[in-house]
């Protein structure tokens, strides 16, 4: 596809891109995440499912990257590092379907364009949680206004515009904002807009019968540019490229819709998991208990354990199996999905946590591990116990974990808390007589974290004091052989 020209700028004069996309998708965003997300999902669907489709890039901040994507004719680089099955693999690919990239900062005019365009189907967003926010002092005379829903808002008016309200040219509304039931905020806010600029009961109906909102789950780890490592990267290019990006191989897409959304975006002819399901909330709890929920498991046990990455703790053989029975004996097992499909979706998540080319630091993921606990584990801890009348064995110990992790040093080090000042100054207030029984009753009656009274659980209070007088005798190991000989 590319000429042997070494080190030669990246452009379309040096790639023989094929004929011009029709721009069928307008992408508000231009970092990192969505170049190695839905640039690479929309590519595989021209690819695989001769879709031909083309994406306009808006900028949705009046800084970014939009001039730097022009500069190389929405051409870039994505490599793909990651482990699949157990084996590793390494894949490179020239992401080709960036038609034009749009700072509405600079040229209004040219993103109202955009809704004059005869094939758009597609608006698809990642402008960060903050992104989806109503701000009242945002207006139809400002060009543009401040938020990215009244950006939208307005491309939407001017369609409606410019096609007299012709119900074919709806869009289909994708945002991919990591906040739940996204596309009902979005709406929300595109409707109060409506009304605070007096946009018509015409233009109402056509946004609610003519166009259509999908919320949406989206998963991949995307480090971005690696800027430590770039030599290397370039080394591998015949050309120099400013933009490479990269992520790793698993990729996961849930949108919520119905039959019409599977014809229009037919992602089964492709090897993508894109999944358009009736609900997503399944599978937003499936990421959240498995993922998130091992995730903030692992990082008390295995740093007082002697870990410091993410890759560490799975690979040995102690921590390792630790995170693996919480997670299949214990977090899948009160998940109301298919076991085996529960378990194949854990498979892929070891995968991942395995990754050499992604250094997960412990430390760096415990922030705010208290309200993470709540969210992401304490659900499955009660549950279980509700189901089967009893502890789970690894999650409970990792429970007694976090409260011991929040002492704050351990065989003479200083632990990474990262929390803010009340959690810590009332954890730090707890352990302060050293009592673990009190400290124990103390921190489950706080009923701000837990939204209960966690001494009313059976049994939970005098295991975590059994297994932090375990841990702080014996250690981790073998405190944890001794508490799982009990419990």
């Amino acid at each position: 596809m590319i000429e042997t020209l070494k080190k030669k700028e990246l452009n379309r004069s040096n790639v023989d891109a094929g004929k011009k996309l029709p721009i069928k998708v307008v992408q508000f965003g231009e970092g990192n995440f969505l170049r190695a997300f839905i640039e690479f999902a929309f590519q595989k669907l021209n690819q695989e499912a001769d879709f031909n489709a083309g994406i306009a890039v808006v900028q949705p901040i009046d800084r970014g990257m939009v001039d730097m994507l022009n500069d190389q004719d929405g051409l870039y680089t994505l490599f793909l590092k990651g482990v699949k099955k157990g084996e590793e693999i390494q894949h490179q690919e020239l992401i080709t379907n960036v038609v034009k990239g749009i700072d509405p900062y600079k040229n209004f005019s040219d993103y109202l364009s955009l809704a004059k365009e005869e094939e758009l189907e597609f608006i698809i967003s990642n402008t960060t949680e903050a992104g989806i926010a109503y701000v009242a002092t945002d207006t139809m005379e400002m060009q543009p206004p401040s938020s990215f829903p009244a950006k939208l808002t307005m491309l939407l008016y001017k369609r409606f515009q410019h096609f007299k309200g012709n119900p074919e040219k709806g869009l289909t509304i994708i945002p991919c904002e990591l906040i739940n039931h996204n596309s009902e905020t979005l709406k929300e806010i595109i409707q109060k807009y409506s009304d605070d600029w007096s946009l018509g009961e015409q233009f109402k109906n056509w946004l609610e019968e003519s166009c259509s909102f999908h919320s949406t789950l989206v998963d991949r780890i995307v480090p971005g540019y690696p800027k430590d490592e770039i030599e290397d990267y370039n080394a591998q290019l015949e050309y120099k490229d400013n933009l490479i990006v990269s992520a790793e191989v698993f990729l996961l897409w849930v949108i919520e819709g119905g039959e019409k959304l599977k014809k229009k975006l037919p992602f089964h002819k492709t090897d993508l998991d894109v999944k358009i399901v009736d609900d997503m909330q399944p599978y937003r709890t499936r990421k959240v208990r498995i993922l998130n929920g091992a995730h903030t498991a692992m990082v008390p046990f295995s740093l007082l354990y002697g870990n410091s990455t993410v890759k560490e703790t799975v690979d040995n053989t102690f921590t390792g199996s630790f995170v693996n029975k919480a997670i299949f004996d214990e977090i899948n097992n009160v998940l109301p999905m298919e076991k085996a499909e529960l378990d194949s979706f854990a498979d892929e998540i070891l995968d991942r946590f395995r990754n050499p080319f992604v250094k997960h630091q412990l430390a760096d993921i415990a922030l705010n591990s208290i309200s993470k606990f709540k969210v992401r584990v304490l659900p499955s801890l009660l549950e279980y116990v509700e189901k089967y009348g009893k502890l789970p064995t690894h999650l409970t110990f990792a429970f007694a974990c976090l409260i011991r992790f929040y002492k704050g040093n351990w065989k003479g080090e200083t632990l990474p808390i990262k929390d803010s000042n009340e959690v810590k100054a009332f954890l730090k207030d707890a352990w302060a007589s050293d009592d673990v029984e009190e400290v124990v009753r103390k921190t489950l009656s706080h009923t701000e974290y837990w939204d209960q009274d966690l001494n009313n659980v059976s049994d939970l209070p005098q295991a975590l004091i059994y297994a932090l007088n375990q841990i702080e005798e014996h250690g981790v190991e073998t405190g944890f052989e001794k508490f799982s000989n009990k419990y």
